[in-house]
């Protein structure tokens, strides 16, 4: 390659290290300070190009061009920041003592609301904005073009970097910062307003995203779902550099920027795998970043859940009426119900399977789509690629579901917190990534198709019937597991790892233990719903399915054994039935997330429990006088 080649793409790099840069500050300061784990952050950023894209357009009709356009940037940027404070003071400042799990489903949650909002307002179509007056054109570098309007935000990310230097150091509001992100429970002692604090640093985060994505409108296309396509790579920038280290994340997206830059060029394959092939390396290493402090103390957390009761015989005949209800249904159902309830049976394993990480382990899990995929294509690609039996297929999803969570489970036990979390969302990107790109063997985005079970299996009922038998015997078996010493261990783990060890239990042995039953037990339903849906796509592994799996959970009761199930089946259904009633279902779906965390964290069964205790429990009993 020609060296003057080679310096073009050392300027893309630049450009996209900027930009990455200007989005993923604004995230890292939020974290450094708030401990908030903000999925929402690239709304904020789409937010910003899509106000900045409609005020650049009508200032440009009554002003001089270039000031029309800074303008706009500059109030998008303002407005963007103004939202941000809506959104901490009414939402995420009741939250800022609940576990990560509660906070990234919330900031989720806003994600589908903000997706909506933005259809609604702007329509679903992409839209292009103006070119920046006076910067339209390009330069010519060593004989290539290279845009104006890049050598700018080459430039703006430097210039960033140094504002913020001043005032994190230069001012008393900086040093609060730097306080909070060090020891917050020390600045509340001294008598800081925390959440006047917190909220003008969420002002500053979420400004700074909204003027990232205002300064992308000359650039690139504005379109609903350029959220999820910026937050990840900024959670990437911020792990690396360091969660709360704003020179850290200017470290980070120079090397992500460069990475993308060249990595096209080197290793074109696997280029998505590398940059969370990166996170992880750095999260295994050095958990606090290149740059960032280890965690320290930020407040106490809620307390822990309600003892695990042992089930009455209500609660039992309750059990044995959903089974016989789940026997019977083939007599009275068509195809379409069968269909749906073996994806009611297929996400309760799901669910139920990230129940018992969660709910009895206490681990927190952002990537648990990673097993349930590692199970639909271990499937698949025996099937596709050595041609073997459905029965066969069955075997190999959880054998590699397992396996998946045993090298996973194994380097995530030696974390803790938010950085075991950010670590099982990497591993979650790791197999996206390669399901994406590796299209020789996977199929890449089109995925693998004509996956269906044999002769014998073929009708419907048979499959319901052998999807009924694996689902149910695996969850007798999670149940077992509950209520068995490894359940005991962890549960015991999960409210006190520290006193745990002293009385002899291994915690790492048994947390990881706990993820290779989960893994494997979600590997059993993405092996059955390979073969009931036909054909599986790297979609199995995204985001979006772990989230859901984890308002199952949280809808159901989290704290319940059983309530993934509840969870799974209620989510489903209002799913299925609701989604096709409206084009705006994310919309419902994120208000309902919303509203889960804020008033309805007991979910389902928690709440049906919390009523019937209250009602056999008698009044507790007064403590004798002095």
């Amino acid at each position: 390659m020609e060296p003057s080649f080679l310096v073009i793409q050392a300027l893309n790099g630049l450009t996209s290290a900027s930009v990455l840069f200007m989005t993923a500050v604004g995230l890292t300061i939020i974290f450094g300070v708030t401990r908030i784990v903000n999925f929402a952050h690239g709304s904020f950023y789409m937010l910003g190009a899509y106000i900045g894209l409609t005020l650049a357009q009508l200032f440009m009709q009554v002003l001089w061009g270039p000031l029309a356009f800074w303008l706009a940037v500059l109030l998008s940027a303002l407005v963007v920041g103004l939202i941000g404070v809506l959104i901490e003071t009414t939402l995420l400042r009741r939250i800022y003592r609940a576990p990560e799990l509660f906070q990234l489903l919330l900031t989720f949650g806003l994600v589908l609301i903000f997706q909506d909002v933005v259809r609604l307002i702007w329509g679903p179509e992409d839209m292009l904005g103006p070119r920046a007056p006076g910067l339209s054109s390009f330069v010519v570098i060593l004989g290539y073009r290279f845009p104006q309007y890049d050598l700018l935000l080459i430039a703006t990310g430097p210039i960033l970097l140094a504002a913020l230097w001043l005032l994190f150091h230069r001012t008393r509001f900086g040093v609060l910062v730097r306080a909070a992100t060090q020891d917050r429970e020390m600045v509340e002692a001294l008598g800081v307003n925390q959440k006047l604090l917190f909220t003008g640093i969420f002002f500053l985060g979420t400004a700074l995203a909204g003027l990232s994505g205002a300064l992308q409108v000359p650039r690139t296309a504005v379109h609903p779902l350029m959220d999820l396509d910026i937050v990840v790579e900024a959670f990437v920038v911020t792990v690396i550099g360091g969660m709360g280290s704003v020179t850290g994340a200017f470290l980070a997206a120079l090397i992500i920027g460069h990475l993308h830059a060249f990595g096209i060029l080197v290793f074109p394959k696997i280029t998505l795998v590398l940059v969370f092939l990166i996170m992880a390396v750095v999260l295994v290493v050095r958990p606090q970043g290149l740059l960032g402090r280890p965690e320290a103390g930020h407040g106490p957390r809620e307390p822990p859940a309600r003892p695990l009761l042992p089930d009455g015989p209500l609660v039992t005949l309750g059990y044995a009426t959903i089974i016989a209800a789940f026997l019977a249904l083939p007599l009275v159902a068509d195809a379409y119900l069968l269909k749906l309830a073996i994806d009611v049976l297929v996400f309760g394993l799901f669910a139920m399977s990230l129940g018992f990480l969660m709910g009895t382990g206490g681990i927190i899990s952002f990537g648990h789509a990673a097993y349930f995929g590692l199970g639909c294509y271990g499937a698949a690609l025996v099937v596709h690629h050595l041609g073997a039996r459905m029965e066969l297929a069955l075997l190999a999803a959880p054998l590699a579901a397992g396996v998946g969570a045993f090298v996973f489970g194994w380097l995530c036990v030696r974390l803790t917190g938010v950085y075991r979390a950010m670590l099982t969302l990497a591993f979650a990107q790791i197999l996206y990534a390669m399901a994406f790109q590796w299209v020789d063997v996977t199929g890449g985005d089109n995925g693998l198709i004509g996956l269906w079970p044999p002769a014998w299996a073929a009708s419907r009922v048979a499959y319901y019937y052998l999807t009924l038998a694996l689902c149910l015997g695996c969850i007798v078996l999670l149940y077992r597991a509950t209520h068995a010493p490894l359940g005991y261990a962890l549960r015991g783990i999960r409210d006190s790892e520290v006193r745990a060890a002293a009385i002899g239990i291994d915690t790492r042995a048994y947390q990881w233990a706990g993820f290779v039953v989960a893994g494997t037990a979600a590997g059993v339903a993405g092996g059955v719903y390979t073969f009931s849906n036909g054909s599986i796509d790297p979609g199995v592994l995204a985001i979006p399915v772990s989230v859901d799996g984890l308002t199952m959970t949280l809808l159901g009761g989290l704290h319940t054994v059983t309530g993934p199930l509840a969870g799974a089946a209620a989510l489903t259904l209002v799913q299925e039935w609701a989604m096709p009633l409206t084009d705006y279902w994310k919309l419902i779906k994120g208000l309902v997330i919303v509203a889960l965390v804020l008033v309805f964290r007991e979910g389902l069964v928690g709440f049906l429990q919390d009523r019937l205790l209250s009602g056999a429990s008698p009044a507790p009993a007064r403590p004798p006088a002095a």
